[in-house]
C-alpha cells in the first residue's frame, strides 16, 4: 500500500479513538472518571490506539510528519508505551487532563490536517464539539 493510502487510515484511527474517549466521557466529570473503571480501561485503550497509530505514521512517512510538527507525534507514543508497559502505574489524573486539555484541539488538528489528505477522513463531530 502507498503511504498517501496509509497515513489517511492512521490518521482515521485516531480520530475514530478520540471521538470514542469523547463519547466515553461526555457526561463525566473527573470524580465520575475516577471512579468508572470500566470508561477508565476503554479510554486507555483508545490512547493506546492514538499512540500507536502516531507511531505508525511516523515509520511510514517521516515527512509526513516532519510536515506536521506542531503535532507531538512522538508523545502520543510515548504516552501509548507508558500505559500499556506501566498498566499497574497509570496515574488517571493525568489521563483525565489529557482527555480534557489535549484532545479538543488535537481533535481539531487532526480533522483540519485530514482532510487535505487524498483519500481522507470525513469531518465528524468529536471532543468538545458535540
Amino acid at each position: 500500500m502507498s503511504k498517501a493510502l496509509r497515513v489517511p487510515d492512521y490518521l482515521a484511527h485516531i480520530l475514530n479513538a478520540m471521538e470514542r474517549i469523547d463519547r466515553y466521557t461526555a457526561d463525566m466529570d473527573e470524580a465520575g472518571f475516577l471512579d468508572n473503571e470500566l470508561v477508565q480501561d476503554a479510554v486507555i485503550r483508545n490512547i493506546e490506539v492514538i499512540g500507536e497509530a502516531s507511531n505508525n505514521i511516523l515509520r511510514a512517512d517521516a515527512a509526513f510528519a516532519a510536515q506536521h510538527d506542531d503535532l507531538p507525534w512522538q508523545v502520543m507514543y510515548t504516552m501509548r508505551n507508558r500505559l500499556s508497559h506501566g498498566y499497574d502505574k497509570v496515574d488517571l489524573e493525568i489521563v483525565w487532563r489529557t482527555i480534557q486539555d489535549d484532545l479538543p484541539r488535537l481533535h481539531s488538528r487532526f480533522i483540519e490536517m485530514g482532510t487535505t489528505l487524498p483519500g481522507s477522513v470525513p469531518e465528524e463531530t468529536g471532543p468538545g464539539q458535540s
